[in-house]
């Protein structure tokens, strides 16, 4: 017990604490207790893990009850933007919570039609779908790395059986971007495709995109409008043609010597034509055939037919006329012979017949039938135009004039039309489209003199202002550092200084005090023992007296040996 009195007396302020009244001692010693059991249990209070983090207010809110309820201890970050329990509890927390359906994020999906009701309308019906499918695309847009946060609204008309009444459904998509990053026209353009991709019916150009500062994103074109992208194929046309131009000339006339200008008229009309042609009737033989027919009959043998062919076989005999003078004799005798002449081409008619018969009879009956279709030439084409073709080009070229012993002399006319001829064939001149091209030699008053000293040469002027914009913040650098942040470091060091004397001079009253402790202890040891002998030598002189002949013995001997 003294041991450990003397070992916290050594601890400044314990005198003084020793000091005081007994309840005011029990009252610090309680509360030195306690500080140390706090800091106890500090030293095991558990490690927190991030739970979530960018969480919004409802989900947060939900979280945090549901942390309660499953009696989870939760903290809040310093920022508060996460949400932390203990690193053991991590994986059961988020694994409860999500038995929960907790954190249910900004949008929702299409997990809205699992919670299906029996006896939805079918107005209710549609309005899940489509907040479940505004919910998913939006999903989908916050994928980019440019988007923070997406909402997306779909207007979709009802459908309806007639066709003057049908209205083309639309879109709007409102972006919140992270800071300091910005979207493409690619990107937007992206945005605007899936959307309508995903929308049927939706027309790409029926879908507006928006900031979080309100900037129209997706440029509107009405009818016979240009977008920027159609604006940006004219442009680059008519970049890549200067471009063409100068490097042709700049080799030739010199660098600074030439300036061009090409203006392109596109048309981004999109045209689509069928057209049917037939060709005229071609000969058999150049002609394709589609069918082809043939019939062939030979009788071989067969007998003729029997009998005089014709009417007149089976006519009755005419009356026999009597050869009487006399006028009605003459009149029959005309009509006898009127009939005998028809009667002798029959007869001459059936000769014929008979001797083809015989003919026929000898060799046989052959017939042959040919019946050939031929296919009717015709050419279907469907031409669709391209999207943006160009119409007329318009090209402007100066040149320079040429400098010759120090002046400046013009071109010369074939001088001129070999340049014409280049800028030509650089730009793809076409005179069906009706291209016009324009050189003009002329002396240009805007070159840089190159007389000029450097001290008024706008490059070196440059160099030099940023020198001295250099040189100034160097200057007020050494200014605040002698000013300002010398004075702090050189007090903070003179303070560490004095801090560390006024150390060493306590170290050393202590060590003073130690000293003087020593010394007042050897002291009072030396007077304790010299009492304690006193006192054995008045109890007992006898064992005194041997101790000190023992003490002069041994001293002889020492003494001898030596």
């Amino acid at each position: 017990m003294n041991q450990a009195v003397q070992i916290f007396s050594r601890v400044p302020g314990f005198t003084k604490i020793m000091a005081l009244p007994r309840p005011v001692q029990l009252g610090i010693a309680a509360a030195m207790i306690a500080l140390v059991a706090v800091a106890a249990m500090w030293a095991r209070k558990p490690d927190y893990g991030v739970l979530f983090s960018n969480l919004d207010d409802r989900d947060g809110g939900a979280i945090v009850s549901a942390l309660g309820q499953l009696n989870i201890p939760y903290q809040f970050s310093d920022n508060g933007t996460a949400i932390l329990v203990p690193t053991a509890q991590v994986p059961e927390a988020r694994m409860q919570l999500a038995s929960q359906g907790l954190p249910k994020a900004g949008n929702v999906g299409f997990e809205l039609l699992d919670q299906s009701r029996f006896g939805a309308s079918q107005f209710t019906e549609q309005v899940t779908y489509q907040r479940a499918l505004e919910g998913e695309l939006a999903n989908s847009i916050q994928a980019l790395h440019s988007v923070q946060e997406a909402r997306v609204h779909l207007a979709i008309p009802r459908e309806t059986l007639f066709v003057r009444d049908r209205q083309e459904p639309t879109a709007s998509v409102l972006l919140s971007l992270y800071p300091g990053r910005n979207l493409g026209e690619d990107q937007v353009s992206a945005i605007t495709w899936l959307v309508s991709s995903s929308v049927p019916n939706l027309n790409a150009q029926n879908v507006s995109v928006v900031d979080q500062n309100g900037r129209l994103l997706t440029m509107p074109v009405g009818e016979g409008g240009v977008n920027s992208q159609q604006q940006n194929m004219v442009n680059d046309i008519e970049h890549r043609s200067v471009q063409r131009i100068l490097t042709l000339l700049n080799p030739i006339l010199g660098a600074g010597n030439v300036r061009a200008q090409v203006s392109a008229d596109m048309d981004f009309a999109k045209r689509e034509e069928t057209s049917e042609i037939y060709r005229p009737n071609q000969r058999p033989g150049e002609a394709a055939v589609r069918s082809e027919q043939s019939s062939t009959s030979i009788n071989n043998n067969s007998l003729p037919a029997e009998g005089v062919p014709g009417a007149l076989s089976n006519q009755p005999p005419v009356d026999p006329v009597a050869p009487i003078v006399n006028p009605v004799a003459n009149a029959a005798e005309g009509t006898a012979t009127e009939a005998a002449a028809p009667q002798d081409q029959q007869q001459n008619a059936l000769r014929n017949l008979n001797e083809q018969a015989r003919e026929v009879s000898a060799t046989g009956n052959a017939r042959r039938d040919v019946t050939t279709n031929y296919e009717v030439d015709r050419t279907i084409s469907h031409i669709k135009g391209p999207n943006g073709q160009l119409k007329r080009l318009s090209v402007a070229v100066v040149v320079n004039y040429r400098h010759e012993q120090g002046e400046l002399v013009a071109l010369d006319d074939s001088e001129l039309e070999n340049i014409r001829e280049l800028v030509k064939q650089a730009v793809g001149f076409s005179v069906e489209r009706g291209d016009s091209i324009s050189v003009v030699n002329s002396r240009f008053s805007d070159l840089p003199d190159t007389s000029v000293p450097f001290w008024k040469n706008n490059d070196y002027l440059e160099l030099g202002m940023s020198l001295i914009k250099y040189l100034l913040l160097a200057i007020l650098f050494f200014v605040f550092w002698r000013i300002v942040i010398n004075p702090i470091i050189q007090g903070f060091i003179q303070a560490s200084a004095q801090a560390d004397a006024r150390r060493a001079e306590q170290d050393q009253e202590l060590e003073r005090q130690q000293q003087a402790q020593d010394r007042a202890s050897e002291i009072n040891r030396y007077e304790d023992n010299l009492s304690t002998a006193r006192s054995m030598a008045e109890q007992d002189p006898r064992a005194v007296a041997m101790v000190l002949r023992s003490w002069m013995t041994k001293e002889n001997k020492d003494e001898k040996r030596g």
